[in-house]
């Protein structure tokens, strides 16, 4: 990946600068599991240590973590992204951190993983586009149930991201749209035709965007 490849998260989360681990810091974390994925490294280095990518809905394990808790080394997967509550988390198997762009696994009982996303590069730009639905200061701040017909709205109107999400909580599948490089729909697949949305944006113009090509779409939960 392009040393730039996260810049996109600034205006997401409406910050100047991304701010990354150091080299020593990182290398604490190739001692514990031996290898790291480069695109994994490269997010580290990047874009790891920001602090308003960790104020979200979810748990983001950061390298010293791994150092201060047992549980993170004794697992069979280098857990990247825990669920708030501990219902869910993902993470790379052991074995395939030599791999460069490794796929990402789902489990709510540390026993039965499932896919997540089919590598790490497009799971983490996928959880973190995710994650900022939760994030933004202007938002509805509520959940909406929306249609089959209303979800083939939002993807002829609004841009999908080519990254998503295969199970998060729950194994729902998670879309993403936007109008703005500041604003996100995050649209939860809860099976059977059930799907919900979250949405907002960093800035007011954003949100405003967003919100009149929403207007009318969906019943709040």
């Amino acid at each position: 990946m392009l040393s730039n490849a996260w810049d996109w998260l600034r205006p997401l989360y409406a910050v100047e600068a991304l701010q990354g681990y150091t080299e020593d810091e990182i290398k604490l974390l190739k001692g514990v599991f031996g290898a790291l994925p480069p695109v994994l490294e490269e997010y580290y280095r990047i874009a790891g240590r920001t602090e308003e990518l960790h104020q979200v809905q979810d748990i983001w394990m950061q390298p010293e973590y791994f150092q201060a808790w047992g549980w993170l080394r004794q697992s069979e997967y280098l857990v990247l992204l825990n669920e708030n509550q501990g219902v869910c988390r993902a993470g790379i198997r052991k074995e395939d951190l030599c791999l460069p762009d490794p796929p990402v696994y789902y489990t709510e009982d540390d026993k039965n993983w499932i896919l997540c996303a089919p590598t790490t590069s497009e799971f983490l730009s996928a959880a973190l586009a995710y994650e900022a639905a939760f994030h933004f200061v202007y938002s509805p701040e509520e959940f909406y149930w929306i249609t089959g017909a209303e979800l083939d709205f939002i993807k002829l109107n609004l841009t999908k991201l080519p990254f998503e999400l295969k199970n998060w909580v729950g194994g729902m599948g998670v879309l993403l749209f936007q109008n703005e490089a500041d604003n996100m729909v995050a649209v939860m697949d809860c099976g059977d035709g059930d799907s919900n949305m979250l949405y907002g944006g960093a800035t007011e113009a954003s949100y405003d965007k967003l919100r009149k090509v929403l207007e009318g779409i969906g019943e709040p939960m």
